[in-house]
């Protein structure tokens, strides 16, 4: 019996969930002939928290936190089993996608609402908190967090998955147009961050993944001694990536851009790396792609598939059952 592909995938950012994907995915390559295990990866970005829930198990809270415009907003987090430890996803009350267009403010824009978050996991028992940190629509340097943390008095220890690299004092430059600034507003929140630093008992500048969520890790770490994690490795590791992609014959990744982000620890890079250090053959499914022919061989991908839809989706999966 011929072994069966891991279809391991992260999201398409505002798009498709990573477990949308990879299902899409595994019905083409079923279709084809081809046995699936479907295996939802992420790197700290918006969607970990459901990515470790369904790996780990616990039990899924609600509470009521600040949006990133102080407005009331419903957001999860994830008490593990146990009960002494939680995981906290920071878009589930400062992500981007809960501020409209038209209404974003990159100055105003707070992740109070996570330290909210945060402190009501600590309330409900949980002494360490992993917080993932992707996919905000901030760019505070983590104050309005630890301000939170401040007026609900709690201090637990913070694991902090970071989905990118940059430092602290890059966040508004590299991350601020994406949230709504203008390339005046950046220069402001550039000198912002640069305030903060200075004000903080540990300075955050130059420290990689400080910049992650517009500086809420570096803001965690420099003020509550969080520790910064890359997130991909981290959970690959805890779904148990290493052992599945062993048993496959092959592994179908995917993200909904690829791009040099993916070189810098995006899951589809990391994905493609282990696969690559291990001997197994990668292919990607993705939104679109923006690597060329070196970049790509970077990663030693075999194949990449643009699918924008899930129609699309099957169909790259159809068409990698083929021998």
């Amino acid at each position: 019996m011929s072994l069966p592909a891991l279809v391991a995938p992260d999201s398409f950012k505002g798009t498709f969930s990573a477990a949308e994907v990879a299902a899409a995915i595994a019905r083409g390559l079923h279709a084809g002939g081809r046995e699936a295990v479907e295996l939802p990866v992420a790197d700290g970005g918006e969607g970990t928290m459901d990515v470790l829930l369904a790996a780990l198990g616990g039990e899924r809270r609600t509470v009521t936190a600040s949006d990133p415009l102080g407005r009331p907003v419903q957001a999860a987090f994830v008490l593990l089993p146990g009960g002494d430890a939680a995981l906290v996803e920071a878009a589930q009350a400062s992500g981007l996608g809960l501020v409209a267009e038209a209404e974003r403010d990159p100055w105003a824009a707070s992740t109070y609402g996570t330290g909210e978050v945060i402190a009501a996991a600590v309330e409900a028992g949980a002494q360490r908190v992993i917080v993932t940190v992707g996919g905000s629509g901030t760019t505070d340097g983590g104050s309005g967090a630890v301000q939170a943390l401040d007026d609900a008095g709690v201090s637990p220890h913070l694991e902090v998955l970071c989905d990118v690299r940059t430092p602290f004092e890059d966040a508004p430059r590299v991350f601020g147009p994406q949230k709504g600034a203008d390339p005046t507003t950046v220069k402001r929140l550039e000198r912002r961050q640069a305030e903060l630093a200075g004000k903080g008992p540990r300075d955050p500048r130059g420290m990689p993944m400080t910049g992650a969520a517009g500086g809420l890790s570096g803001g965690l770490w420099a003020h509550r001694h969080a520790q910064l994690i890359p997130g991909a490795p981290y959970v690959l590791n805890a779904i148990g990536f290493h052992q599945a992609m062993r048993e496959s014959a092959f592994v179908v990744t995917g993200e909904g851009a690829l791009d040099e982000q993916t070189l810098q620890g995006k899951a589809a890079g990391e994905v493609a790396t282990q696969a690559r250090q291990s001997g197994v053959t990668c292919h990607a499914v993705v939104g679109r792609s923006d690597l060329d022919e070196f970049q790509q061989r970077i990663l030693d991908l075999v194949t990449v598939i643009e699918a924008g839809t899930e129609e699309e989706m099957e169909e790259a999966g159809r068409r990698l059952a083929e021998p």
